[in-house]
């Protein structure tokens, strides 16, 4: 299928592509993200030609490759035309179409990319008995993040593709190449100067270290915990009628205050994962723009209430110093930490990745405790081990309807499996007890 669109050239790579470029070196994998989902009664294979050739014609992103320069930099490359695939899969009679839509993800998201030749979008579409089912997805991550594919899924949404009677308007936030040159232009960096200055005043402040140190180191290296708990969505419900403080900067606050019991540390210094969608030019964009704001959190022994005021003061802070050129942060941290004489580990993560499901206030509040206590029955632990690096430790929020779906992740050299289960029962636990009590003391010890 051949495309074309609007704008092409080289550039270097605007500072959210670069964060994410060093992470998939950091982690080998090129951080595929989609999905394998039914498509609606009458859809046609025409329909999804159509989507793909919107995708790629309207977002400069879909039309972005890297390639290596003889300097040794890294840029981007976008495209005005190409060619690119639409797979269709057939399911055999007695084949679940579910199953096989499935197995195309997973192989799409298994399969090498190359970053020079191939287009950062993978599609299929599944039939059974000649009719389309489902949709497969995939997009590399260097390209955009969760609230750019929201705003490809919104306008795709909004018009009669086949047909083009609904002509989206023209593209007015900031594409990459664009972000790239105003990044570099004298306005960027000034604002990118005052982002550094803000780091290196939390740097020279902050204890050098996160982790208690090696207690279990295992192989396979890397653990996940995820814990699904429902009786934690029930008590993040009731606390936000109570508070009215937001979802994200609750679930930061019990991420805290877990990791304070269980690694012995306080404040707690982690780097909360920004969308950055609310500056100026962005707030529409497809382009991956999130970066990390270092998010300094002092318990104190105080109620959890007012660790969640302390939270969302610290939080919208870090938030705000979110946005800067990865390799000069490097440079900072490096220079600080030579002077400081010791090694400053910032290998902390938190992250609310929630995306339709961040608003947990359309359902009532649970009625009373008990309702929140008799939830406690139906949470569910689940493991898994990897050798794939990853960072110290990563917290993630996941998007599910009916609980809360929290993860971590990390490298059991420095953080142990144990010390994992804990953090994620904590947080649970102090959910619950803190759901109709603003008294409860976030350091004491809440029964698991």
């Amino acid at each position: 299928m051949r495309f074309e669109g609007g704008g092409s050239g080289v550039e270097e790579l605007s500072w959210g592509q670069r964060e994410l470029w060093e992470a998939m070196r950091r982690q080998l994998t090129w951080m595929p993200m989609g999905y394998a989902l039914p498509v609606p009664p009458g859809t046609t294979v025409d329909d999804a030609v159509a989507q793909l050739r919107f995708m790629m014609g309207r977002y400069q992103s879909m039309r972005t490759r890297v390639r290596r320069d003889p300097d040794g930099r890294d840029r981007q490359v976008v495209a005005a035309s190409g060619e690119i695939d639409l797979e269709v899969v057939d399911a055999a009679d007695g084949e679940d179409p579910a199953a096989v839509a499935e197995s195309v993800r997973q192989r799409f998201c298994a399969a090498d990319h190359d970053f020079a030749r191939d287009w950062p979008v993978r599609m299929a579409v599944v039939r059974h008995h000649g009719v389309p089912t489902h949709q497969v997805v995939i997009l590399c991550h260097l390209v955009t993040d969760g609230f750019g594919a929201l705003v490809i899924m919104r306008e795709i949404g909004d018009r009669d593709l086949v047909h083009g009677r609904t002509p989206a308007p023209p593209v007015t936030t900031l594409e990459p190449m664009a972000q790239a040159r105003w990044e570099a232009s004298p306005a960027g960096q000034r604002e990118h100067a005052a982002v550094l200055r803000r780091w290196e005043a939390v740097l020279r402040t902050i204890p050098a270290r996160r982790f208690p140190g090696p207690a279990d180191p295992r192989e396979p290296r890397h653990w996940q915990v995820r814990l699904d708990s429902p009786a934690t969505l029930l008590a993040v419900r009731a606390i936000r009628a109570r508070t009215t403080v937001d979802t994200s900067t609750i679930l930061l606050a019990l991420f805290a205050a877990a990791w304070a019991r269980v690694s012995g540390t306080d404040p707690v210094v982690t780097r909360v994962v920004a969308h950055n969608r609310f500056r100026r030019g962005l707030a529409e964009t497809v382009s991956p723009i999130t970066h990390t704001g270092l998010c300094v959190i002092p318990l104190d022994g105080g109620t959890f209430d007012e660790t969640l005021s302390t939270v969302h003061r610290r939080a919208m802070a870090a938030y705000r110093y979110a946005y800067y050129d990865p390799r000069a942060l490097d440079t900072l941290v490096a220079r600080v930490a030579a002077e400081r004489g010791e090694e400053l580990d910032l290998s902390c993560f938190f992250n609310d990745r929630r995306l339709v499901t961040r608003d947990l206030t359309e359902a009532p509040p649970p009625a009373d405790p008990a309702e929140v206590t008799a939830a406690l029955s139906r949470s569910r632990l689940r493991w898994h081990s990897q050798d794939k690096p990853v960072e110290r430790l990563f917290a993630t929020i996941n998007d599910e309807p009916d609980t809360l779906d929290y993860e971590l992740l990390a490298d059991s050299h420095h953080v142990a499996p144990a010390d994992l289960a804990a953090c994620v029962r904590g947080m649970e636990a102090l959910a619950v007890a803190a759901a109709f009590d603003p008294s409860v003391r976030v350091l004491e010890k809440v029964a698991t």
